[in-house]
């Protein structure tokens, strides 16, 4: 049987899906995991839960108090998550526990996503607690599933591979928030009750229904991800011998990475950069919505700015994985930032909602670029044998980013230039991701690996 030619439908279909770094089925798999992931992050923490609270689960409570709960089930949600993420990644470095630990928080977000369909009108406690927990079960499976990008791909894929899974991701995030908003807006049409005069739980179905779509959606496409990537083999250091106590052994190996940090300076030093320009990046996300509603720009448009990011991300998030390609993903990073500096002066000059409109459209530009280029470029910085406990650091700093920048605008805004406040994080984290030396930062992850006893 002869070879497909170049310009066979197969040879091209081929080539397309390398360009994506999607022509291998483990590839595939892995980058499915943020179509079904970012359901979650879409509907529940961005656009429909947090409404739902507010007019549903926690009716009743003055608004200082809906905004006060909400804020507390967000934090220590994500603080359990941050201080969890480094031991936990440390424990499946060592046991070969990745996938077995990520189905474990896929199972906690999976579950307490369904079970918002039961929450009811005053339920504010419980809607906190399911909140909290989804929100522990997809931030730390992230530690497990980002641990695995570097044996997934070649060092020549990993940037396409991140980078086009922020696609699929923004993709499958907005396809979901379309599928779970649709019945909300025109319940008639969908078989839900509608109309004046409902109770409050017939008038809340279809928002609730949302919440099952989302939880299904979730697990039915994380499949692929346990069929087709495999578990890494294991690689012991040589102070280190099978049948330990992993837990033991993950306090062992954390204190020696703590210790070690400065023999991985350039791992260090991005983690560093990376916690500075990303909460800025947090900071306008979070800003944007604060402004658009001091400018009482209307819900749907707000709800239809957070579809415009997911779907503008999509091909900007592919153009910056062959950015990356071209000028390597440090460079595609800083292009990114400068164009950060861009959207914090068009965010200080906000009035309009066109002009909202247009800075969503920048963000959807640049955001998912380079949070995905972060993503890979790290993971070609830190050992293979220690991923989990370095994506546990690495997401440690990830949820602690958004403290200081909310911070800082406050403390700005008697000055009347709370957002031009943000542009320091751009340009410091900026400046420090320049001294970071990426190619001597991968000999040594590579020198780190060398060597290991592998089982």
């Amino acid at each position: 049987m002869s070879a497909p030619t170049t310009d066979s439908p197969d040879a091209q279909r081929s080539s397309f899906l390398e360009r994506l770094a999607l022509h291998r089925p483990e590839l595939r798999a892995w980058a499915l995991y943020d179509w079904a992931n970012s359901a979650m992050f879409t509907v529940i923490v961005t656009a429909v839960f947090p409404i739902f609270y507010r007019e549903v689960a926690a009716a009743g409570l003055d608004d200082d108090a809906k905004r006060s709960t909400f804020g507390w089930a967000t934090t220590v949600s994500l603080l359990v998550a941050a201080l969890l993420s480094p031991l936990l990644g440390a424990v499946a470095d060592y046991a070969r526990l990745k996938k077995q630990l990520f189905a474990v928080f896929l199972v906690l977000g999976v579950l307490s996503t369904a079970a918002m369909f039961w929450i009811g009108a005053g339920n504010w406690r419980l809607a906190a607690w399911l909140f909290g927990l989804a929100n522990i079960g997809a931030a730390a499976s992230f530690v497990f599933y980002d641990a695995l990008l570097s044996t997934v791909a070649r060092a020549d894929e990993v940037d396409r591979l991140s980078t086009t899974a922020y696609a699929v991701g923004y993709l499958g995030g907005g396809l979901c928030l379309a599928l779970c908003l649709a019945p909300i807006l025109w319940p008639a049409t969908f078989g839900f009750p509608s109309g004046p005069g409902l109770s409050s739980a017939d008038a809340s179905l279809p928002t609730r229904a949302g919440f099952l779509v989302v939880a299904v959606w979730w697990l039915l496409f994380t499949i692929p991800f346990f069929r087709r990537v495999k578990e890494p083999p294991l690689a012991l250091e040589p102070d280190e011998q099978r049948g330990a106590n992993p837990v033991r052994v993950a306090f062992t190996r954390l204190g020696e990475t703590f210790r070690e940090l400065r023999g991985y300076k350039n791992a260090f030093l991005f983690m560093l950069a990376f916690l500075i320009f990303n909460d800025g990046i947090g900071t306008i996300i979070r800003m944007a919505a604060l402004f658009g509603d001091e400018r009482h720009i209307d819900r749907e448009v707000m709800i239809g700015a957070i579809l415009l990011v997911q779907f503008v991300g999509i091909p900007f998030a592919v153009l910056f994985g062959k950015l990356a390609d071209r000028i390597g993903a440090k460079r595609s990073i800083l292009v990114a930032l400068v164009a950060y500096v861009g959207i914090t002066l068009l965010a200080y000059g906000m009035d309009t909602v066109g002009e909202f409109l247009a800075m969503a459209v920048c963000v959807g530009m640049v955001q998912g670029g380079a949070q995905a280029l972060s993503r890979s470029l790290f993971s070609t910085l830190v050992p293979k044998h220690k991923a989990g406990e370095f994506f546990g650091l690495f997401s440690t700093l990830e949820k602690f980013a958004g403290v200081l920048g909310p911070l800082v605008f406050s403390l700005a805004a008697t000055s009347g230039a709370a957002i031009l406040s943000l542009l320091a994080f751009f340009v410091v984290g900026g400046a420090l991701l320049c001294f970071v030396d990426v190619e001597a930062g991968r000999r040594k992850a590579a020198e780190a690996d060398a060597g290991l006893a592998r089982s």
